[in-house]
């Protein structure tokens, strides 16, 4: 097998993860299920029919090596073009190209790619005249014309793991070795360097070779903590505030409020914060999920939700951070009920796919002359009565229980103790989701 570090040529000369690209899927580190024999992949090198493919996944994870790699391995010339700048000329002149040599054309940040421009390069791709790769840190469903979603296989990228990483800061150092810079690093340190490049190898060896070079000639290059935390001060967390990891996390930050895991909860909100993320944004979520995920089981939630948003509407960072962990951790630690939200839910669908339900004629408005001419009598005011509450029917057609359905669970909580007030005045056991015991 071709060493990852014997192909390498001219190792001073170009960046160290230029220098590390692999030249075949078997020297991929990583993507073992993209790249393992049986694979899709595999097959189509194999049968010699790649056709049109979409690489899928953050940065640093090889969308890049993988498609020279499998350029080369079809013994077919590497064509890169730019999503936005490329035109017709540009996409016609590699069609003539292509008549005349095999080339693979590759496209990153194809997600930039207009619709006109995508059914352009297609139009070569499904004459069988090139083959096509397209690498996104996007969802190609979401980002990319329906097009190229349509005529292309789409193989989605994982970060790397920590081990993985390590593997690559070793191999980064011994590449560093054969070109005359010798670097002398501990296990502890390499794993440090590892989990803190966020499953990005180009960004790993990046930061090695940072570490690395510029020491001048003599023994090897000694990594010391102070070096470390230089390198790393201020470093951003791989997080694009307009792509897939913003909604990722923003995701997992929500769903561990939901989940009830304060740890999680401060972790993901962290993540956000670090990354620079606006917190009347994150105020804005906690304040949704105050509702839809606590509810009226606790609704002094949303009182510390829409509190939090006004504080850091005027405290920024740092001390905005206290303010959205506080709130945060209110709906983490808050019991839960979606009563709220799954029963406005079932009214919208109500409303928008039935016929309108006719407001009952003592519910129409009576304050003017004629209205009991009209027939708008029977109201009773359920203030008149010592219990305050009267029973008369306000929505025809619709049972009770049909939309709203007690999540109470815990005692103390509102919506229980409103269960227990109301089954007491009415005789009737409240309609709950999980049954009436």
């Amino acid at each position: 097998m071709t060493s990852l570090f014997d192909a390498a040529r001219d190792p001073g000369d170009r960046p160290l993860a230029a220098a590390l690209r692999p030249q075949t899927l078997d020297d991929v580190v990583g993507q073992e299920a993209l790249t393992a024999p049986g694979s899709v992949l595999r097959r189509r090198i194999a049968a010699r029919t790649l056709g049109s493919l979409v690489l899928y996944g953050p940065p640093g994870v090889g969308k890049t090596s993988i498609a020279r790699a499998v350029g080369g391995m079809l013994g077919k010339d590497f064509r890169p073009l730019h999503a936005t700048r490329a035109g017709v000329k540009e996409i016609r002149a590699l069609a003539d190209e292509a008549r005349l040599r095999p080339i693979l054309i590759f496209v990153d940040e194809v997600h930039r790619f207009s619709a006109t421009q995508a059914d352009d390069l297609l139009a070569i791709c499904e004459d069988g005249i090139a083959d096509f790769i397209g690498a996104t840190t996007q969802n190609p469903y979401h980002a990319l014309p329906p097009a190229l979603i349509s005529r292309s296989t789409i193989l989605k990228l994982e970060p790397l793991s920590i081990e993985d990483m390590e593997r690559v800061v070793r191999r980064g150092i011994e590449h560093l070795a054969r070109a005359g810079v010798a670097v002398a690093m501990t296990p502890a340190q390499t794993r440090l360097i590892a989990g803190r490049s966020g499953g990005d190898a180009r960004r790993a060896l990046t930061t090695l070779e940072s570490l690395a070079v510029g020491h001048g000639a003599g023994g090897p290059v000694e990594i010391t903590e102070a070096m470390l935390e230089e390198v790393y001060r201020a470093a951003a967390v791989n997080h694009d505030r307009s792509g897939d990891m913003h909604y990722d996390v923003v995701s997992a930050f929500v769903k561990s409020m939901r989940g009830s895991d304060p740890d999680a909860t401060l972790y993901w909100l962290a993540r956000l914060i670090h990354a620079g993320e606006d917190p009347r944004y994150i105020a804005r979520r906690i304040m949704i999920h105050a509702s839809e995920d606590v509810g009226l089981a606790d609704n002094g939630v949303l009182q510390t939700a829409v509190a939090a948003a006004q504080a850091v509407a005027m405290i920024g960072y740092p001390e905005a951070q206290i303010i959205l962990a506080h709130a945060a951790l209110h709906v983490a630690r808050a019991p839960k009920s979606n009563s709220a939200c799954r029963g406005i839910s079932l009214a919208m669908q109500a409303v928008a796919s039935e016929p309108p339900i006719p407001v009952p004629p003592h519910l129409r408005d009576a304050h003017y002359k004629g209205a009991e001419a009209l027939g708008h009598v029977g109201y009773v005011f359920p203030h008149d009565d010592p219990r305050g509450w009267s029973e008369q029917p306000y929505a025809p057609g619709i049972a009770a229980g049909r939309l709203y359905q007690s999540d109470a669970r815990q005692a103390g909580t509102f919506e229980k103790r409103a269960d227990e007030h109301w089954e007491r005045l009415s005789g009737r056991l409240a309609p709950r989701r999980f049954g009436d015991d």
